[in-house]
């Protein structure tokens, strides 16, 4: 059994699966970026218990001026250190999330058109070309444009123009997967289709699955990134993306409150790149071996 599905024995032994990740040094770069992401978000309410929108110094301190504000302060005379915690804490939640809604409906609709075929599997595929054609930023920018701002609003616009390729992806793999003898056997002793695909076919897709979930999280900070730097973030939380748009007024003179959660985008998107290609190689069957 375990050599028809060797993945889905893998997933008992995460042991394994860890062993193979850490020996990857691009992963391990990977969790250690991402590990200091999420360390700052979770930090965040301790190290500053006040509003990261507080105006609570001179404004435009240069990094290291002052110990209060090692990273200095924007135009406004708010803390740039604080500001970078708590967008931590916006960015993961929004890429978690919005992935998680990507992933729902990516999954179920590549599974119900591999498992079943004909006219559901065109039906659904027509469907997938459609949102396939409209560029994914353009759609996203004009939902939350529509249904304004908000954290759920974006959250909702980024999880439905990120499915797509994911949908296609499953599908490919359960339409390799279900001619197999265990999927057969299911069917002639009259197992359900829900308990086929869930049991006998997901768990065998869930290596693609993982690997594109890790790009989809990364993708979705760049993409509330880029929404909060054309203005159209939630104005009652700290985003880098709105920080990087509010530094641009001072760009040539004070480059830094630009600079600053520009470098926070960039060292959160790497890290999940990186961990994403160290998942590829430690769950791809032919590299087990080495």
């Amino acid at each position: 059994m375990a050599a028809l599905f060797p993945l889905a024995a893998s997933r008992r032994h995460p042991a394994g699966l860890l062993a193979r990740l850490v020996r990857r040094p691009s992963a391990v770069l990977g969790l250690v970026l991402l590990g200091l992401v999420a360390g700052m978000g979770l930090a965040a309410p301790v190290l500053y218990p006040g509003d990261p929108l507080d105006m609570v110094g001179t404004p435009l301190q240069w990094p290291g001026a002052d110990p209060a504000f090692p990273l200095g302060t924007d135009m406004l005379g708010r803390d740039l250190s604080a500001g970078i915690a708590y967008g931590a804490q916006i960015s993961l939640l929004i890429g978690v999330v919005a992935t998680l809604v990507a992933l729902v409906i990516g999954v179920g609709i590549g599974a119900a058109a591999g498992y079943y075929g004909g006219r559901t599997e065109a039906a659904l595929m027509r469907l997938t070309e459609l949102f396939q054609t409209i560029p994914p930023f353009l759609f996203t920018l004009a939902i939350v444009a529509v249904l304004q701002p908000s954290i759920p609003t974006i959250v909702l616009a980024i999880g439905l123009t990120g499915w797509p390729a994911l949908a296609r992806l499953v599908r490919a793999e359960v339409l390799r997967l279900r001619d197999g003898d265990l999927v057969q056997s299911s069917i002639v002793i009259g197992a359900s289709d829900l308990r086929i695909v869930g049991l006998h076919i997901l768990p065998n897709v869930s290596a693609p699955v993982i690997v594109s979930a890790s790009i989809l999280v990364a993708n979705a900070i760049l993409a509330e990134s880029s929404l909060a730097f054309l203005g159209l973030g939630d104005p009652n939380v700290v985003s880098w993306g709105g920080m990087v748009g509010a530094g641009r007024e001072v760009i040539r003179t004070d480059w830094f409150v630009a600079a600053v959660p520009g470098l926070a985008i960039v060292t959160a998107v790497l890290g999940l790149n990186l961990l994403g290609d160290g998942l590829n190689d430690a769950l791809d069957r032919k590299r087990e071996g080495r």
